[in-house]
């Protein structure tokens, strides 16, 4: 099947049933894999082959649900939020206009009741004041005339939502004041106590107030990529045949150079040609302290230039930029499913029609027990509007698109809503050493001053990590590095060279063996290659001149990842193809017990298949090509952000900061959400599965009170507040 993808922004939508509904339809045009609606972002994720079905007869699809389907655009984030602020203002200016008659409406209604004084006494001139009743709830109403036109052809169309049940109850409370009116104009004047236009307008004003702090909330769970967007400069300055030029970074192109000067914003992604300065890369890794950055350094967009003015050169803009790549992995990692949300999609579908099944059923019981059309009026009205889709709809997207986009702020790229719910179960972690434990490049440790100069001189002519490393080294320490000729690289063993006038050798004890250099018994060699070091030793006319020790230095952050990891219960491996004195000598200096050495690159996988034949999850953490096989293979793949993109390719999680202290934090705001999610699930399951008996007449069956279709109705919106206001406080996460 030919791959096509498409996340398609939707309207329309207001629970559960509605998302379900649109996956139901789009699942059914031929050529469709694979449909997941989101009613957190209200967008649906669409897999479909290209050769059998057009976008726009999925489109069409959504449409056809009742539903619309908005224009997808490239970078339409700017245009979603102008569009979603309008529709914020739009709901606030419909619910003060109903208030504004609600409020009058129900001091009229009630006031009777309460003794306050009304300016139409319902007694003594019963038609007027229920004219008046009825020329108050009726602009409400039209306020919330979309209740009823989607309500209803939802119910038509034998897909019942929320709006259904707003719809059903409203109209029955209208329908039966409508009555009670023609009764009172017909002379009957007990009647005016049958009115109920005051529950509909209040049901409809408390569903707006409802239904606009859900949107005002579900806006504040999508911050984390407004922040990161908001952070782009909008222009950059390019020099062009020497004259520097403003303009919309739209137009910068790869190969321009631009001029980024202290505390500007750098435009797109590149490589510094002149200047040095320190930037403020905190928005991309979670790292506060800034970056050096000198000729031949990357930048990246959105970084802060901190001091010194700089000219890059532009490789990678637009889409390709890493910011672009980090929102575009949020979004698709906020529109995911986790597979805990399954039972809630499964009962959404049936939801919305058992409700109304029970409305009727309950209605019905006690119109028969009580004899009251008016009583059994009130507990149908109150099942319909307590019943809240909403809550079950939202308990699970919010609290990803706020994980996900949390762990974005902290540096910690978690790719699906599926791997931030496997990365809470982890019980082990297995670490690559090379670039993911250390630093993947061999530094000097312990030299010897008196062969640093020898060793230095006959290794300039090298390309090898290690004698590269012996020649940095000694340039940092201010060695003055006399020349060499006569250089020869001897292949496994090391090096050899003419400095002035003396026959000089770099390399292994073997190397120096044969060629006759008497070594005797130093511990201090010994000492080095116990630590896990390499001893690079040195002769000067076949005299041995000392040891120079390279190794890969730990990375200063990987035992305090180690220490967290382990306090958080979870087992630690390392995972290493050096030798057994090598790989125990790195794991001790962080706090590592188990160890698994001289793995060759094609046996990683099988090493984490043999972990997770023992019954745990296992997560793999690494940073390079052979680690990718390993990184598909373990429940959870953690690539190191400064490894290979293949690595981050195969990878659930990306850590954009070069070290491991991101494993935990990943591992602990997986846990976190999953347990806010498992609250919201509990929530709304327990609201409905304790409100809708309470609102059939259960408790008032047992001698309590009768639930009121007004409370029924601001418990019913302050539902789905709640589920996502439990949501926002992962927003409080640290790591």
């Amino acid at each position: 099947m030919a791959a096509g993808q498409a996340t398609i922004p939707i309207g329309g939508m207001t629970c559960a049933a509605c998302a379900k509904r649109i996956e139901k339809f789009v699942a059914r045009v031929d050529g469709v894999a694979q449909v997941a609606v989101n009613l957190a972002t209200e967008k649906a994720f669409v897999a479909y082959d290209p050769e059998v079905v057009a976008l726009d007869a999925i489109k069409a699809a959504i449409v056809k649900a009742g539903y619309q389907a908005l224009e997808v655009k490239e970078n339409a984030l700017e245009e979603e939020r102008a569009r979603k602020a309008k529709q914020l203002r739009v709901m606030w200016a419909k619910f003060t206009a109903a208030a504004v008659f609600t409020i009058p409406l129900l001091y009229l209604a009630m006031g009777p009741m309460l003794g306050l004084p009304v300016p139409i006494d319902p007694m003594a001139r019963p038609l007027p004041y229920a004219l008046a009743e009825l020329a108050l709830a009726v602009p409400v109403i039209a306020v919330g005339w979309r209740f009823y036109t989607v309500g209803f052809k939802a119910l038509a169309m034998r897909s019942p939502n929320m709006d259904s049940l707003i719809a059903l109850g409203t109209s029955a409370a209208t329908i039966f004041s409508l009555v009670s009116v023609w009764r009172i104009w017909q002379g009957d004047m007990s009647a005016v106590d049958s009115l109920y236009f005051e529950t509909a307008a209040v049901i409809i004003t408390l569903i707006l107030l409802g239904k606009t702090l859900e949107a005002l909330t579900k806006s504040r769970t999508s911050e984390a990529i407004k922040k990161l967007m908001g952070l782009a400069p909008k222009t950059a300055i390019v020099l062009r045949d020497g004259v520097e030029t403003r303009l919309p970074v739209e137009a910068v192109v790869p190969g321009d150079v631009l001029l980024v000067r202290p505390g500007a914003a750098i435009p797109v992604d590149g490589v510094v040609l002149e200047g040095e300065t320190a930037v403020d890369e905190s928005m991309l890794t979670g790292e506060s302290i800034p970056v050096d950055k000198a000729a031949g350094s990357k930048v990246y967009a959105a970084t802060v230039n901190a001091n010194g003015a700089i000219r890059f050169r532009a490789e990678r803009v637009g889409a390709e930029t890493a910011l672009a790549q980090i929102v575009r992995l949020v979004e698709e990692a906020q529109g995911s499913k986790a597979p805990i949300a399954r039972l809630a999609d499964v009962i959404s579908g049936w939801f919305v029609p058992i409700v109304c099944g029970i409305a009727v059923l309950a209605g019905g019981v006690w119109w028969a027990v009580s004899g009251s059309l008016e009583f059994a009026l009130t507990i149908f009205i109150s099942v319909l509007v307590i019943a809240c889709p909403c809550a079950l709809g939202l308990a699970t997207p919010t609290a990803i698109m706020v994980g996900t986009g949390k762990g974005a702020q902290l540096g910690v790229l978690i790719k699906s809503g599926e791997a931030l719910e496997r990365a809470h179960a982890v019980a082990v972690v297995v670490l690559d050493k090379t670039g993911t434990i250390t630093q993947g490049k061999p530094q000097v440790t312990d030299a010897d001053p008196a062969a640093l100069a020898w060793a230095a001189a006959a290794e300039s002519g090298s390309e090898h990590p290690l004698g590269r490393a012996v020649v940095e080294y000694a340039q940092e320490q201010g060695i003055a590095i006399p020349a060499a000729s006569g250089f020869r690289a001897l292949t496994g063993m090391g090096v050899e060279a003419q400095v002035d006038g003396s026959a000089v050798l770099v390399g292994s004890r073997r190397l120096l063996r044969e060629r006759g250099v008497e070594l005797g018994a130093d511990p201090a060699i010994e000492e080095l290659a116990a630590a896990g070091k390499t001893p690079v030793l040195v002769a000067v006319d076949g005299e041995f001149a000392g040891a120079i020790a390279v190794a890969d230095v730990v990375k200063p952050s990987s035992a305090a990842a180690v220490r967290k990891l382990r306090e958080l219960g979870v087992q630690v491996v390392m995972l290493t193809g050096d030798s057994l004195a090598t790989g125990q000598a790195v794991a001790k200096q962080v706090g590592i017990d188990k160890v698994l050495c001289e793995v060759l690159p094609g046996d990683k996988a099988a090493e984490i298949s043999r972990l997770q034949a023992q019954g745990q999850a296992v997560a793999m953490v690494g940073d390079g090509i052979n680690d990718a096989p390993a990184l598909v293979q373990a429940d959870i793949g953690v690539a190191i952000g400064s490894g290979t993109d293949v690595a981050m390719e195969s990878a659930d999680i990306v850590l954009m900061r070069a070290d491991l202290t991101g494993v935990p934090t990943a591992i602990k705001l997986s846990r976190r959400t999953i347990r806010t999610v498992k609250q919201n699930l509990g929530w709304a399951f327990g609201y409905n599965i304790v409100g809708i008996p309470i609102a059939a007449g259960l408790l008032y069956a047992l001698g309590g009170p009768l639930l009121s279709p007004v409370i029924a109705a601001a418990a019913m919106s302050l539902s789905s507040v709640s589920v996502l206001t439990n949501a926002l406080r992962l927003k409080r996460f640290r790591g």
